[in-house]
Order: structure tokens, then C-alpha cells, then sequence
């Protein structure tokens, strides 16, 4: 029986390493990032909570409606608003935006700004906030590649 829980405890803690790990890869100090990939990322995101909320609507109008398919695409919708905010929270919020960046406050206001409307995307089908998030990332672009950068 000792020897059962010596070995468990052993796979437990190998288990526990290989997690820590993996989930910390992105953390460390690798230097390897892709800036215009989350970028482009982001405008994916947006892209694809545009069409959900589209057909919503369109699915919603139907009669009969059906139900299932709505669901699905407002599941599609929440995926897609909660992987623009993971990006914009642990890329481009803890790991590039440092504390002495030019123009921290400004970069930090875009994000938060991403942030709000992709809470207000999962929220509703205005599609005026999916023109408002391009327009914002438009912007934070801007600042974080400088203005030239197209």
C-alpha cells in the first residue's frame, strides 16, 4: 500500500510540474512574440462575433425559429468575445504593455476600451459595438505600432 501511494504521489507531482509548465510557457521571458498575429487575431474575433450576431437576428426572424441553431451561434458569439479578452488581457496586458511603455496610459485605455465592448457584444446584436471594437483596435494599433504602421 505504501509503495501504491509513493507511486501515486510521484505521478501527482509530475502531473502538477507538467501543468505548471505548460500554463506558464506564455509568462516567461521566451521573446517569442507575434504582435501583428494578435492583432490579426483580435479582428478574426471580431469578424466572427459580427456574423453570430447576424444570424441571431436572422435565425430569430424565422418562423418556426429555430432554437438550437440560435443557441449555437450566441455560444459562438461568447466563445469568440472571451478569446479577444484573453488575448487582450494576458498578451497584450501582462506580458507587452510594460509600465514605462510610451503612451502606457493610452494603450491601457484601448484595451480596456476592447475589453467593455466585447462584454457589451456578449450582451446584445448591436452591431453599432462590433463597429465600435474595429474602430478601437484601429486605434490601438496605431499606438502600440505607431502611426505608420499599417
Amino acid at each position: 500500500m505504501t509503495k501504491r501511494c509513493f507511486q501515486l504521489l510521484c505521478l501527482m507531482a509530475m502531473a502538477l510540474f507538467v501543468v505548471s509548465y505548460a500554463a506558464a510557457h506564455c509568462e516567461i521571458p521566451c521573446r517569442i512574440y507575434d504582435d501583428q498575429m494578435r492583432i490579426n487575431m483580435i479582428a478574426e474575433h471580431i469578424t466572427t462575433i459580427e456574423k453570430s450576431m447576424k444570424q441571431i437576428v436572422e435565425l430569430g426572424d424565422k418562423k418556426p425559429t429555430d432554437y438550437n441553431q440560435v443557441a449555437r451561434w450566441v455560444m459562438n458569439k461568447e466563445h469568440h468575445a472571451n478569446e479577444l479578452q484573453h488575448i487582450v488581457t494576458q498578451y497584450f496586458m501582462t506580458q507587452r504593455i510594460k509600465l514605462d511603455t510610451e503612451k502606457y496610459t493610452e494603450k491601457l485605455t484601448g484595451l480596456h476600451k476592447l475589453l467593455v465592448y466585447s462584454m457589451k457584444c456578449k450582451q446584445t446584436t448591436d452591431l453599432a459595438h462590433v463597429a465600435t471594437l474595429r474602430s478601437v483596435l484601429k486605434e490601438f494599433q496605431g499606438l502600440y505600432f505607431g502611426h505608420s504602421h499599417k
